[in-house]
């Protein structure tokens, strides 16, 4: 896996894939259509709720200065409470049948390759780059959705003889509990439900990018 991961995702940022994920892209809504799409709540459990004291901070447009959307700002009570709804959703989604969580994973593939346009624009409006560098990190991005739910049905575990040449061991992974993911590095796109595709996910944007990170 290790080796070809890093291949997969080079292919995804070929220019021929490239030219054919634009084939499938939804046409791109204007800027104001865009923004005011953005959820701007805290998504706990499947629902959409405001910080739990009511806090916010805002995203400037790193062009002009301009504040371009207001976000609900989470409290430490909020995360437990995200912790607490993932703790909760672990043990179904772990006795999920492979087949049906990669069946997820490629549906979010599917979703983020038809939305790549927005997410771009997106990404371009909060940080300032180069609309042609955000579409090539949304397609770097959705590859990690479609590698592991490819992944997801090959959880084969090893089954080896042991060093003394003895016995026979065998091994298999296990979902140990959810997946946490607070980005602050150079990247917002790093996925914890499609990294541990038996764990359930809780995931923290990254400050400069909350809006692409993604919604």
């Amino acid at each position: 896996m290790g080796s070809a991961l890093p291949q997969a995702l080079i292919l995804a940022t070929s220019p021929v894939l490239l030219n054919e994920r634009k084939k499938l892209t939804v046409p791109t809504l204007t800027e104001p259509a865009l923004l005011n799409r953005v959820p701007t709540g805290l998504l706990i459990g499947g629902q959409w709720r405001e910080a739990s004291d009511g806090g916010t901070f805002e995203v400037h447009d790193p062009a002009t200065g301009e504040v371009i959307v207001t976000l609900a700002s989470a409290t430490s009570d909020d995360a437990v409470a995200a912790l607490d709804a993932a703790d909760a959703a672990q043990a179904s989604w772990a006795r999920t049948a492979p087949r049906v969580r990669a069946e997820i994973l490629r549906r979010a593939f599917d979703l983020v390759t038809e939305r790549a346009e927005d997410f771009a624009l997106l990404m371009t409006l909060e940080m300032g780059k180069p609309l042609a560098e955000s579409r090539g990190e949304v397609t770097y991005g959705a590859e990690f959705l479609r590698w592991f739910s490819e992944e997801t049905v090959r959880d084969y575990g090893r089954y080896l003889t042991t060093p003394e040449g003895r016995t026979r061991s065998w091994s298999s992974t296990n979902p140990s509990g959810p997946a946490c993911s607070s980005r602050r590095g150079t990247s917002r796109w790093r996925w914890p439900p499609a990294r541990s595709p038996t764990r359930s996910p809780l995931a923290a944007p990254w400050s400069s990018s909350p809006q692409s990170s993604p919604r």
